[in-house]
């Protein structure tokens, strides 16, 4: 499924106009941004938890020259599921 066929089921759901859902959809998606970005974790029962991982440092190798590599520290973000999807998805 894509965003706009999201947006789709999203409207045939709830009984409102495509463009209500797209802007629904758009506001969900900067305000889970914006709390990960602030390094808050969003969780929504039964669904699951979004929330910022850091990754260590580490050494690499480029695939294509065999070269070591450093990469960096870096912050990502992550989701882990709830029991009621869990439950849903089995």
């Amino acid at each position: 499924m894509n965003k706009q066929e999201l947006i789709d089921n999203m409207a045939d759901s709830a009984d409102i106009s495509k463009a209500a859902a797209g802007r629904a959809l758009d506001a969900m998606i900067s305000s889970i941004s914006g709390a990960l970005k602030k390094g808050d974790s969003l969780t929504l029962v039964g669904f699951g938890t979004f929330s910022v991982r850091s990754r260590a440092a580490r050494t690499g190798r480029n695939p294509k020259t065999g070269e070591t590599i450093q990469i960096k520290a870096a912050k990502v973000p992550a989701f882990k599921a709830g029991k009621a999807l869990k439950d849903a998805v089995n």
